[in-house]
């Protein structure tokens, strides 16, 4: 070999491979970018140094007996007869509600339910305090004595329809002291030689439930 051949072997082998030198000038690039990406970018944040607490509100209303209330059975009624109960309802502390209604199911129907003319009828007043529940009841509120459903409704209607009592804000905290006059229409029967009539309002029974429902205050946007 001659020394001229001999130095050109010696340069190519020395010399990288071009896809060998593409491939390090690529990655170069990769680090330059990458690089510049991590320190390139500027960042800050902003936080509240104490938690702030958010909660919700509670919506409850509960019924108890004043006296003689709904746990008393109403018995041996005669047309014209007016039973008194007495219930407090309470409003749960925390939130205000409206719109508060009736309503009443009968798990064993009867004429005293189904007959609106000679079946049962109720009265619902409300006293500032609550009622002196012997004899005929008496408020002795400073306040008058309020009719929150009107005068015999039959209960027939408050099978398929709650009545409203309260349309506005039932107050949180509040308690309302309602009599539930429970009355038989004036009516008349012949009972003949110890059988009644057809379809008598005389000897049947029903087992009432009362139910108060009520919904949440109209929701509010402030800034407190």
């Amino acid at each position: 070999m001659s020394a001229t051949t001999a130095r050109r072997a010696a340069r190519s082998t020395r010399r990288p491979a071009p896809a060998l030198l593409a491939a390090c000038a690529v990655a170069a690039a990769g680090l330059a970018i990458t690089g510049g990406g991590v320190f390139a970018a500027l960042n800050a944040t902003a936080s509240n140094a104490t938690a702030q607490n958010a909660t919700s509100g509670t919506l409850s209303l509960t019924m108890a007996n004043n006296g003689t209330g709904f746990g008393q059975s109403v018995s041996n009624l005669a047309p014209g007869d007016i039973v008194n109960r007495y219930v407090n309802l309470t409003q749960g502390n925390t939130m205000d509600a409206k719109a508060l209604t009736l309503a009443v199911a009968d798990a064993t129907p009867s004429k005293l339910t189904t007959d609106a003319t000679n079946g049962l009828h109720v009265t619902v007043t409300e006293c500032s305090v609550a009622w002196t529940t012997t004899g005929a009841g008496a408020c002795t509120g400073t306040g008058a004595v309020a009719t929150v459903l009107a005068t015999n409704v039959p209960l027939n209607t408050l099978l398929t329809t709650p009545s409203t009592l309260i349309t506005g804000t039932v107050t949180a905290g509040s308690t309302l002291n309602l009599q539930v006059a429970l009355t038989l229409p004036d009516q008349a029967e012949t009972t003949a030689n110890g059988t009644p009539p057809a379809s008598t309002i005389q000897g049947l029974s029903s087992a009432l439930t009362w139910k108060f429902a009520e919904t949440q205050r109209t929701s509010t946007t402030t800034g407190s």
